[in-house]
């Protein structure tokens, strides 16, 4: 059973930093995508960053939506099941709830990332609890 969990969320000023932490454990999937989410109250989740793997020697492909670009990294490893998101340069906007959401990787969610694109949330079966982040002026 595929278990994800995220964790680092918190609540910092404008301009400050913080790193998600996305735990993924019950692997079975050799080649697999995961992103990162956001959403606030009465408005959709959206994407803002993924990066895959395929195993040893892989050079894993990482994309952001524009917001995130400079601001965020997403990085992890992949062996011991962990990614983070790290960011920085918060603004307002940054606040909402973070989901940490795995699949494996398709050929479709390989078409998105061969665009640049994150696959989107509905491409995604296994899904954290989400974590909240607060940025405050």
């Amino acid at each position: 059973q595929v278990k994800v969990v995220e964790s680092g969320g918190g609540a910092v000023e404008v301009g400050g930093s913080l790193t998600l932490s996305c735990r993924i454990s019950g692997y079975t999937f050799s080649s697999y995508c995961v992103a990162w989410f956001r959403q606030v109250p009465g408005k959709e989740r959206e994407a803002v960053s993924s990066i895959d793997s395929a195993g040893v020697g892989y050079v894993n492909r990482t994309t952001y939506t524009e917001s995130a670009k400079g601001r965020f990294t997403i990085s992890g490893d992949s062996a011991k099941g962990i990614r983070y998101l790290e960011l920085t340069s918060l603004r307002l906007e940054d606040t909402a709830m973070y989901y940490c959401a795995t699949d494996r990787l398709t050929i479709g969610k390989d078409r998105h990332l061969g665009r640049g694109a994150i696959p989107p949330a509905s491409d995604f079966a296994f899904w954290g609890q989400r974590t909240q982040v607060t940025v405050s002026s």
